[in-house]
């Protein structure tokens, strides 16, 4: 198993991951990335729908890639999706938005 993610002095999240991943893991981030536009879409128009499964398939996907952090975001999402409970959507999806502009793979 790779170690857990790392704060470093600047504030970048250090994420080690498997070499073997490193010809799919930017485009897992990069895919993350473009559904941040989907997320606050479906939550400005209150489409729980999306926002559950969106958050259903970060659950499940990001621990695969070695994004633990991805998947407890993920997890975070679907549940507040399911609750219809907009605040703690809107955070979900500032602190996915936050870990992607942060992250930083190291690959080992």
């Amino acid at each position: 198993m790779i170690p857990p993610s790392s704060f470093d002095s600047d504030d970048r999240i250090t994420v080690e991951i498997s070499r073997d991943l490193e010809d799919i893991v930017p485009i897992f981030l990069a895919n993350r990335k473009k559904e941040l536009p989907i997320l606050r879409d479906a939550l400005t128009t209150q489409n729980f729908n999306t926002l559950q499964t969106l958050g259903h398939r970060m659950k499940g996907d990001g621990g695969g890639y070695g994004f633990d952090h991805i998947s407890e975001i993920g997890t975070g999402l679907e549940t507040a999706a399911k609750q219809r409970h907009l605040s703690a959507i809107e955070q979900h999806i500032a602190q996915l938005e936050e870990f992607l502009k942060r992250v930083e793979v190291v690959y080992r």
